[in-house]
């Protein structure tokens, strides 16, 4: 065996962490950069769902949520999953659909609550979708606060809603945070007897490097048209037991 000299060693040391810096300099432009054509979708996607309420249907779907309802990230409003699950309702079912995507970029379930669930009164949805709490992750998390929340807009909710869990962050903190919330989904979505589309299982076993080199857009955070699909996968279950009347819905 041939003895590493502390140089050559040194030197390799060197070279990797230059290697990690510009890597991760890269990745900090590219989200720069990948930030402003996600601010930039925010206007455009909004009145592209807006205008989506005009168009008749013969089944009526709803969705709550945040920026990923509205697709931000994705190559078109209708390739987010909410996009991806009306198509579906429309093969699975040979009927029309209407979408009113009541969601809102930046939404937490604050804003679930004060400005998207209220609309519910005044229809009368055969499925509903509600996928809130990503928003919410942070350095200020309160997860009494959170299920307190939650529990309030889930009493709210029909039976016939679909909800999920909040999308893996892979690692650190913030992920450590996603597990309690999520925990206290499942929890409170038991009590009012609500569906949980198993979105944190689903794009954690994407694996992170899978989610940042395939599925993630130009700004490191939302899904791309790949990621949504996935998203969307999610959902099928119990969307598709909810379209087919396997539990008392729509056939």
């Amino acid at each position: 065996m041939v003895a590493k000299t502390p140089g050559i060693v040194g030197g390799a040391v060197v070279a990797v962490a230059a290697t990690a810096f510009v890597g991760y300099r890269l990745a900090e432009r590219r989200q720069r950069s990948g930030a402003v054509i996600a601010a930039a979708a925010i206007t455009p996607h909004a009145e592209w769902w807006h205008s989506q309420r005009d168009v008749s249907g013969e089944l009526l779907y709803v969705a709550i949520g945040d920026s990923a309802a509205q697709g931000v990230g994705a190559s078109v409003p209708a390739r987010s999953y909410v996009g991806l699950l009306a198509e579906r309702a429309r093969a699975a079912t040979g009927r029309t659909v209407r979408v009113i995507n009541l969601s809102q970029s930046g939404g937490r379930v604050t804003e679930a609550l004060t400005k998207q669930v209220a609309h519910l009164d005044d229809l009368a949805p055969d499925v509903v979708t509600v996928a809130i709490g990503a928003n919410d992750i942070g350095p200020h998390f309160d997860p009494a606060k959170f299920e307190r929340e939650i529990d309030e807009l889930y009493r709210r909710l029909p039976r016939l809603t679909i909800v999920a869990d909040v999308p893996s962050f892979y690692f650190g903190w913030r992920e450590r945070q996603v597990r309690v919330a999520s925990e206290i989904i499942h929890r409170v979505a038991e009590t009012y007897g609500l569906d949980v589309a198993p979105l944190h299982s689903t794009t954690r076993r994407q694996s992170a490097p899978r989610y940042f080199l395939n599925q993630v857009a130009a700004d490191l955070f939302h899904p791309n048209d790949r990621g949504y699909a996935v998203w969307a996968s999610a959902f099928f279950p119990h969307f598709d037991r909810r379209l087919t009347g396997g539990d008392g819905g729509l056939a």
